[in-house]
Parts: C-alpha cells; sequence; structure tokens
C-alpha cells in the first residue's frame, strides 16, 4: 500500500484538476472547513454524511485532513484498512454505507505520524480522488484541512467543490477565524453554503436549561458579518464526543442533525443540476 501512496506524489505538484476515473461517477463534492484546528470540523462532516446517507442519498467521505485523520475511528473503521486492486484502490465501507478513503486507511498502524511534505500529500489527495473506485456517488463530503495553508488550497485547486461549511467555535476572535476560511473560498470562486458553531453550549442534565460557557453565541453575528447563511449551534455533548470515541456514530446521531446544513447542501445540489439541465437543453 505505501508504494500506492508514494508512486505518483510528483503529479500532484501542480494545481491542475483531479479527474474522475471509469470506476467513478461523483455527481456533487461538497467541502467542510475551518479556519483552525480543534473546532469538531471532521464530527461536522461525519455528522452530515450520516444524516445525508439516511436519507437515502449514496454518500462518500475524502479525508484530506491527511496529518489528523479523525473520520475512520467515528465511523467505525477504527483498525479497517482500504484495499488496492490493479493500483485502483478501494475506499472502506461503514456499515451505514458510506465510503471512506483517508489517509488512517493505509497505515501499517493508525498511531503512525503522517510526516510528509506537502507534495507528497498531495499526491496522497490525487489518488484517493482519481485513483479510487467510488463509484457512483450522489455527494462526496471532503473533511478540510484545518487553516488556509498549503494543502487546503491544493485541495480548493483540484477538487470540483461546488460549496462549502464553515464550521467555528465560539471562543474569542472567532470572527477573525472564520474570515480567514470565508476569504479563502472567495478568493478560490467557492460559494460558502453557511456557518455552524460547535461547542456553543452545554445542556443541563437535571434541568434541560442552556448554558452557554463561553458567553452568548456568537453564531448569527458572524454569519451577518460576513453574509453567510446561520446553520446551527451545536452544544458540548458527552455523549456524542464517546460515540465519535466508540466508532457508533451512525447508531448514536440523533435523527435530523444540522437540518440547515444539510438542506444547504442538498438544494445548492439541486440547483446546480438544474442549471446544467438547462444549459444541455
Amino acid at each position: 500500500m505505501d508504494e500506492v501512496l508514494h508512486g505518483h506524489s510528483k503529479a500532484a505538484q501542480g494545481p491542475a484538476g483531479f479527474k474522475q476515473n471509469e470506476y467513478t461517477k461523483i455527481h456533487h463534492v461538497i467541502g467542510v472547513i475551518s479556519g483552525k484546528g480543534g473546532v469538531g470540523k471532521s464530527f461536522v462532516c461525519g455528522s452530515l454524511a450520516v444524516e445525508l446517507a439516511r436519507s437515502g442519498a449514496r454518500v462518500g467521505i475524502l479525508d484530506a485532513d491527511i496529518t489528523g485523520p479523525s473520520i475512520p475511528k467515528m465511523l467505525g473503521l477504527a483498525g479497517e484498512r482500504a484495499t488496492a486492486v490493479n493500483d485502483i484502490l478501494v475506499p472502506a465501507t461503514t456499515k451505514g454505507g458510506i465510503e471512506v478513503m483517508s489517509a488512517n486507511l493505509v497505515l501499517e498502524n493508525e498511531t503512525d505520524p503522517i510526516v510528509w511534505r506537502g507534495p507528497v500529500i498531495a499526491g496522497a489527495l490525487r489518488q484517493f480522488f482519481e485513483e479510487c473506485a467510488w463509484g457512483e456517488l450522489d455527494y462526496l463530503l471532503v473533511d478540510m484541512p484545518p487553516g488556509t495553508g498549503d494543502v487546503p488550497l491544493t485541495v480548493f485547486q483540484s477538487l470540483p467543490i461546488e460549496g462549502v461549511v464553515v464550521v467555528s467555535s465560539p471562543q474569542d476572535l472567532v470572527q477573525m477565524v472564520v474570515g480567514k476560511a470565508f476569504n479563502m473560498a472567495s478568493m478560490m470562486s467557492v460559494p460558502v453554503l453557511g456557518l455552524v458553531e460547535n461547542m456553543a453550549y452545554v445542556t443541563c442534565p437535571h434541568c434541560g436549561e442552556k448554558i452557554w460557557p463561553y458567553g452568548p453565541s456568537h453564531l448569527a453575528q458572524t454569519a451577518d458579518e460576513y453574509g453567510i447563511d446561520a446553520l446551527g449551534e451545536l452544544p458540548i455533548d458527552p455523549a456524542l464526543a464517546a460515540a465519535c470515541d466508540h466508532g457508533t456514530l451512525e447508531d448514536e446521531l440523533p435523527q435530523g442533525f444540522l437540518p440547515k446544513a444539510v438542506d444547504a447542501i442538498v438544494s445548492t445540489c439541486e440547483f446546480d443540476d438544474a442549471k446544467a439541465s438547462g444549459a444541455a437543453e
């Protein structure tokens, strides 16, 4: 498997767009991004994938957070491995039918550090998209690397991303951090579908009252600042954190989770389909 990852690293040094292969038909690509790490971006990405799959859609996740790949563990794929047939990677599949391609699925040990330089990481991303048998997917969600550096730039330049969901947390300077993610997407001419604020509050287990440990939510204010939609506030939930640790998120995620974010993805993709159909006529 190491040969599959390292054999084509030189091909990804430029910003040329990645192409789909004969074993892949992906209809829509949506990114989930954050201006910095530690805000729960991967959790939001995994949750959106679960909700889309529950609706009957064919869903995959490309875990582009190469140095911090947490998607496999939260979706019950810890210890699993992607396979390769004739130099074509085959994603691992969750019990709910979500296809996943991640660096942790090709490492000998999931705790092995990934100390690759940028061009090698870009080469891995190319292989995860171009040289992977995804089959037919309605949605490929891309768990983007945090921040606005070289690897997120490669993803924006190389994948046909139709829109991004931005994830933030309520700590100080959040508007600045969200602004970095928003402005990077704008520079790449990628629409921002809206903003999710994670870890916004805690629900009292005794009375059900919401407690705001970081003060009042900044979601509406920050969304207004950048002219984007507010897609929901998420709590600090020990039960969901445990589900991610145990790989049971598909089973334990509440039904109807982040409905505004799911609707934003679906409506954007339906609109793009309608435009494409009209152009074809």
